[in-house]
């Protein structure tokens, strides 16, 4: 299929009404148009994260394209998909770096992370999806995602608000401003739009005001500088592969493409993240096969294991965890074109983006102060996506056996609480308030009486005119 499109419509766009499926294409002109489209829909968050990670964002936009092509031939092309940079890692990533960790032990753990995402995706594609929402139903999912969002609050107000206050409150209310107001697609890539205004601001203030002293994320400490410095970005070459991870003169590190290493004690701390990733493959899975009227069943264990795949081989040479984009799930509803001919193309053009080392000096320079307005937004975004899995699937809190271990695990990862099992090994935070949440779940609906235990777990639902059989 991957090479083998059906051209519909005369290769022109569809009349009214009409859909343009996965394996089938339009023109390679509007193809190609279709698929710029899917790159400036990813482009905003899929190097924003790696720069609150603290990774390369030229290297995780060129590994984001190779991961997308392997998943696209691993689910044999049936999942129109993207897989762009993962939000779901952040919090387990801050707590490396707060316990010391640097980059290469960032991506390690991510690295195992996705081959745990590989094994679930493979137990699911052979035991049924059933087992899924059994293991992890959505009031369980709801609360990881939210634990993992609202863990991150202590980030926006110790690193990035700090950096310039004024700029962070000005590019916050933007964005906030263009999603609701701005329609259609301009309004689902707000972030993306802030953050380009928040660049240009911070450069009119610098002319304007000139230096700010604050606290400054690179050095470490406050020192009086210029918001935006192009200095890396004038000596960065046009084309090139990222470079390598250095330190600085001043011991800090320059994140550029490594391999990875493996510590067990950060394994702990992003394996939350699985679950998160789990319960976002699966709503867009469902998504996409409510849009194209398609059972898509079958390939859920696969669309899953490719996610983990591209997360491995994206980490393995130090880029960004990948998830599936409800970005690009967004671009197919407003165009009802579900090609995935336009995602090869889109792929093509971040690897190519991936190759200039000009525009990751570019994305690297982009001001902190820009960073908390934006990641403010984002983070709170992410917590609420959790309260939306359990508004999706009518989650009912008055009954304990949802509300009691929910509200502890939640409590425990927000507040950072940890706890010490030995000398070297803590739990504290995302991971702690994780196993709180799907230990005490299941055994309080293990305890609970008949008349609890119904209706407890329930099971995201979807439909279908058209099955898809795996092949």
């Amino acid at each position: 299929m991957a090479a083998g499109w059906k051209v519909v419509y005369g290769g022109k766009t569809p009349p009214p009404g009409e859909v343009v499926r996965p394996d089938e294409r339009l023109s390679w002109t509007r193809t190609a148009g279709l698929g710029a489209q899917h790159v400036v829909a990813m482009f905003g968050a899929t190097f924003v994260f790696p720069l609150v990670m603290g990774l390369n964002a030229q290297l995780a936009i060129m590994m984001s394209g190779i991961a997308t092509i392997c998943f696209l031939l691993i689910v044999s092309g049936k999942v129109p998909s993207y897989l762009g940079t993962s939000a779901s890692f952040v919090g387990g990533v801050a707590a490396i770096r707060a316990q010391g960790g640097d980059s290469s032990d960032v991506t390690g753990a991510i690295f195992v992370a996705g081959a745990v995402l590989v094994l679930a995706g493979v137990l699911i594609h052979f035991l049924g999806s059933a087992v899924l929402h059994k293991v992890l139903p959505p009031v369980v999912t709801g609360a990881v995602v939210m634990l993992i969002g609202f863990n991150l609050a202590p980030v926006v107000a110790d690193i990035y608000w700090p950096q310039d206050q004024w700029i962070a409150l000005i590019v916050m209310t933007a964005v906030i401003l263009m999603a609701v107001g701005l329609r259609g697609f301009f309004g689902r890539i707000a972030i993306f739009l802030g953050l380009i205004f928040g660049y240009v601001l911070s450069w009119v203030f610098d002319q304007v005001f000139g230096q700010i002293t604050s606290f400054d994320a690179a050095a470490g400490e406050v020192t009086t500088h210029f918001r935006v410095n192009f200095d890396n970005l004038k000596a960065a070459d046009w084309f090139g592969f990222p470079a390598e991870t250095v330190l600085s003169a001043d011991g800090a590190e320059v994140a550029g493409w490594h391999l990875p290493s493996f510590d067990v004690v950060f394994v702990l701390l992003v394996l939350p993240a699985v679950i998160a990733l789990i319960a976002e493959n699966t709503g867009h899975v469902k998504a996409v096969a409510g849009m194209t009227e398609t059972d898509l069943d079958p390939v859920m264990g696969r669309a899953i294991a490719a996610d983990g795949v591209g997360t491995m081989i994206a980490t393995s040479v130090g880029g960004s965890p990948t998830t599936t984009y409800a970005e690009n799930i967004g671009v197919m509803a407003a165009t009802r074109v579900y090609s995935t001919a336009a995602y090869y193309v889109a792929a093509a053009v971040a690897i190519v983006f991936g190759l200039s080392p000009k525009f990751g000096a570019l994305v690297s320079a982009v001001p902190g102060g820009v960073l908390g307005g934006i990641t403010v937004v984002l983070y709170g975004m992410i917590g609420l996506l959790g309260a939306k899995i359990w508004n999706e699937n009518r989650v009912d809190f008055a009954n304990p056996v949802n509300l009691v271990p929910v509200a502890a695990g939640i409590i425990i990862a927000i507040g950072d609480t940890s706890m010490e099992i030995t000398d070297d090994f803590v739990l504290s935070g995302i991971a702690l308030g994780t196993i709180v949440t799907v230990v005490a779940y299941h055994l309080a609906h293990a305890v609970a009486p008949p008349h609890l235990k119904e209706g407890a777990m329930l099971s995201i639902g979807g439909k279908g005119t058209h099955r898809v059989e795996d092949a």
